[in-house]
């Protein structure tokens, strides 16, 4: 009888031994996929004590892996990024996986009507040059910087092609299903700043796979974040009620995504080392109905 023992869901999916940086909110559920199943798992954004929170909250009770939070940093600054990756370096030979996910939600102004002195009225006067600028600069510039910082140790994880070890580098960016709508949402800089990050993700990976590192990007629907739900609890956690999903309209599954649902998808991107330059929409059908890029 021929073995199917390459199948076995650890060997697909187990992150042990898989050393990551992960940055920002969508990143706990990340965090937590890839340290239950074996990952050391480091941990930034900008306020300690969530971040240190998150890592004693959530620290894996089984499987070897851990979440290790670090200090603080400004991802939008390139001497944050520097001590990042230093401090990073101090601990660790290489990582194998950097998941790029601090971003911001910028200005929001809904365009509701087809004349075009009222359509000026509410654009021009709700939103700012400077609050677009902050928008593209968290949500793309950062996510340039982040990822250049971070590839001498990404490369350093890299094992010839005669190993029988796979390659093991790569970087998950979040955009996010608005990058990939026609419909602004009244978020015309935020929608505009995911679709730069889209087509930053393409760039990147076509470029850096000469250095043995795949990148590719989960688009993500409605999760529950602090981004989307404007707070979250003593765990880090936050909460999307069905019917704020239901009232929208436009949500085949009629619910907010689940956690469980995003550590899926960020396993099959850390471990498929086939896959690169992809962009994968986990947003519960919407882009279905809403018209599409």
């Amino acid at each position: 009888m021929a073995s199917t023992s390459q199948f076995d869901v650890a060997k697909l999916f187990g992150a042990k031994h898989l050393v990551a940086v992960v940055t920002g909110g969508i990143g706990l559920m990340a965090t937590q996929a890839l340290s239950a199943n074996g990952a050391r798992v480091y941990i930034t954004g900008r306020r300690v004590e969530a971040l240190e929170n998150a890592a004693k909250t959530h620290q894996p009770s089984s499987g070897g892996g851990q979440i290790i939070p670090l200090g603080p940093c400004d991802v939008t600054k390139k001497e944050d990024l520097e001590k990042l990756v230093a401090e990073v370096g101090e601990k660790e030979k290489c990582i194998n996986l950097l998941i790029c996910n601090a971003g911001v939600s910028g200005p929001k102004a809904e365009p509701d009507g087809g004349d075009a002195e009222d359509l000026r009225a509410k654009l021009w006067d709700n939103e700012s040059v400077d609050e677009w600028d902050d928008t593209f600069r968290g949500d793309v510039t950062s996510v340039y910087f982040t990822t250049v910082a971070f590839l001498p140790l990404l490369q350093a994880a890299v094992r010839p092609k005669g190993d029988q070890e796979p390659f093991a580098a790569s970087v998950i960016t979040i955009s996010s299903m608005s990058g990939l709508m026609r419909h602004a949402q009244g978020h015309f800089s935020y929608n505009a700043a995911k679709g730069a990050t889209i087509h930053l993700t393409k760039l990147m990976s076509s470029e850096f796979q000469k250095a043995g590192i795949r990148v590719n990007s989960i688009a993500p629907g409605y999760f529950p974040s602090e981004m989307t739900a404007k707070s979250s609890d003593d765990n880090q956690k936050s909460h999307v009620a069905p019917d704020k999903i239901q009232e929208k309209g436009h949500v085949p599954l009629q619910r907010a995504g689940r956690e469980e649902e995003m550590g899926m998808t960020v396993l099959y991107l850390a471990k498929n080392q086939y896959v690169n330059g992809q962009i994968i929409a986990v947003d519960g059908g919407v882009l279905n109905v809403i018209a599409g890029s």
